[in-house]
């Protein structure tokens, strides 16, 4: 049977006259964006441009919410109420789904960012209370979760669509979940290192532990985060080596 992946990416992260990534060029390479809803990234321009050349090229349009961290770029843990996070979610849903709107596209999935991506993969009842809020108001929405976390039992108990998302240029604790940016190691900046890393792991169906351990998940999706300079240099690696071992890229369609 032939393997096929999804590339995705997180991109739409520039503010005003502050540009964060390659947006352009990445779109060159993946099949699905992740575009920031201006609460820990993004403004109503960029979100716009961003969706209009994706839409262009083919890609498929995801809402990357995240907490109202425009300094922190989203990666302070926040303590919220769920009746809160909820409108927050909901909030951030409503203006990507607006935005795509204007361009001729559509929002067709969710991945969560950061700080509240983390913490929902911690956290069953965080991550239902957020996966719930946003299909309330979207209904449709394909929900990119952390495979094998917390996030990934939520969909499952929820019934939704989902996809299983693995991270090209992180490290993973043996419960699957990233280890700490703050900590060494946690973060893969060679893409020599990168692309056959990830080409093993989807043939193994498994995320493979910082120390060695074998996670056996379904892997959907890999994220190319869009904010480092290595970004286009790692996505670049991992598109070849998985044309390489004969994985076909297609946009995920959801699982449930």
């Amino acid at each position: 049977m032939t393997l096929r992946v999804d590339l995705n990416a997180d991109m739409g992260e520039s503010f005003g006259p502050w540009v964060m990534g390659d947006d352009a060029a990445l779109l060159d390479v993946i099949t699905s964006a992740n575009i920031a809803c201006g609460f820990h990234a993004g403004d109503p321009d960029v979100m716009a441009a961003t969706m209009k050349l994706a839409h262009a090229k083919g890609v498929g349009i995801g809402a990357h919410p995240g907490f109202q961290d425009l300094q922190g770029f989203g990666r302070r843990r926040i303590s919220l109420s769920y009746h809160t996070l909820g409108n927050l979610l909901q909030y951030q849903i409503g203006a990507a789904q607006a935005m795509a709107r204007s361009v001729g596209a559509h929002v067709r999935h969710l991945k969560l960012h950061g700080a509240m991506a983390n913490m929902a993969s911690e956290n069953v009842v965080m991550a239902r209370a957020c996966y719930e809020a946003a299909l309330s108001v979207a209904p449709d929405l394909i929900v990119m979760v952390l495979a094998g976390t917390a996030q990934e039992r939520a969909v499952r108990d929820l019934g939704c669509a989902w996809a299983g998302e693995i991270f090209a240029d992180r490290a993973y604790n043996d419960d699957a979940t990233l280890v700490d940016r703050s900590k060494p190691g946690a973060m893969v900046h060679d893409p020599a290192v990168a692309g056959p890393r990830i080409a093993q792991m989807v043939k193994e169906g498994a995320i493979i532990a910082e120390s060695g351990r074998r996670i056996e998940t379904q892997i959907d999706t890999i994220c190319l985060h869009g904010d480092t300079p290595e970004a286009v240099g790692i996505a670049r690696s991992v598109r070849e080596c998985l044309d390489a071992e004969g994985i076909t890229l297609k946009m995920f369609t959801g699982r449930h």
